[in-house]
């Protein structure tokens, strides 16, 4: 008898546990610096990697709009989705403060202005290729000749700026103008996530993913730098959590994303 008491005791301990971290909420001075409008405004792309809007309802689905609405309830306020079209656009937003938490990939210009925490997917970056293109492997992409369209301060670019010797890069605004240049044959390979270039095929017709990466792009969530720290630390917290429950898991399967994995626990 005893140790069947025991026992209930423990499994009890357990779930109450396991309910203290999902329920976790912020303290009064996380709470103020994380929302300090009274709502958290929730930045991303307008990218199938994070979210895209309902053509006919126009409401916004996907990984950021699943973990920004968790996220705001846990603080305990109002989700305020805040969508961005480049990488330029939102480090502009985080130093003007149009932000509070910001869902993208973490590189030198956005560690710049935003405190990110561990990173709560990893996507493969790789090439997409026109119909009528010749090309195999990723490396067939450098030569004279080729012209590769990436998204202007995106990882990719930062990457094949330093790598590529022979082929010429032709830099997009956002992710739609890249799909533009491989469609109206302006560019003959575009590089950016796989998620991307996944959706984008399939409205190219001919055009195929190559196999193989060109990188792993980790992607966070970052906390505009000024904010108190108690802000970056619940964040970072909340990501934790995030993965060992299983909500990146499921968001990631609702949005029929490929090319996409959860990171490793911090």
């Amino acid at each position: 008898m005893r140790t069947t008491h025991w026992l209930m005791t423990a499994i009890l301990g357990l779930l109450l546990s396991g309910c203290a971290g999902i329920n976790t909420a912020p303290t009064p001075e996380a709470r103020q610096a994380l929302a300090p409008t009274g709502k958290l405004r929730v930045a991303f792309f307008l990218a199938p990697l994070y979210a895209i809007k309902d053509p006919a309802t126009g409401e916004l689905k996907g990984v950021a709009v699943d973990l920004g609405t968790e996220l705001a309830r846990r603080v305990g306020v109002p989700f305020d989705p805040v969508a961005y079209s480049s990488p330029a656009a939102l480090i502009a937003g985080a130093k003007s403060g149009e932000l509070d938490v910001a869902l993208t990939g973490i590189d030198s210009a956005r560690a710049a202005v935003l405190d990110f925490s561990a990173p709560y997917v990893e996507i493969e970056q790789g090439y997409l290729v026109r119909a009528g293109i010749t090309m195999a492997t990723v490396s067939d992409a450098d030569r004279t000749g080729i012209r590769v369209g990436v998204v202007e301060k995106s990882a990719g670019d930062t990457l094949l700026s330093r790598t590529l010797k022979n082929a010429t890069l032709i830099r997009a605004n956002n992710i739609a103008e890249l799909s533009t240049l491989l469609e109206s044959g302006k560019a003959d390979v575009i590089a950016t996530g796989k998620t991307g270039l996944f959706a984008a095929a399939g409205k190219l017709p001919g055009s195929r993913v190559l196999d193989g990466s060109i990188l792993v792009e980790p992607i966070a969530m970052g906390v505009p730098k000024g904010r108190d720290s108690t802000a970056a630390a619940y964040v970072g917290k909340f990501v934790e959590e995030a993965k060992a429950e299983g909500l990146v898991k499921s968001a990631i399967e609702r949005a029929g994303l490929r090319g996409v994995v959860v990171a490793p626990l911090k």
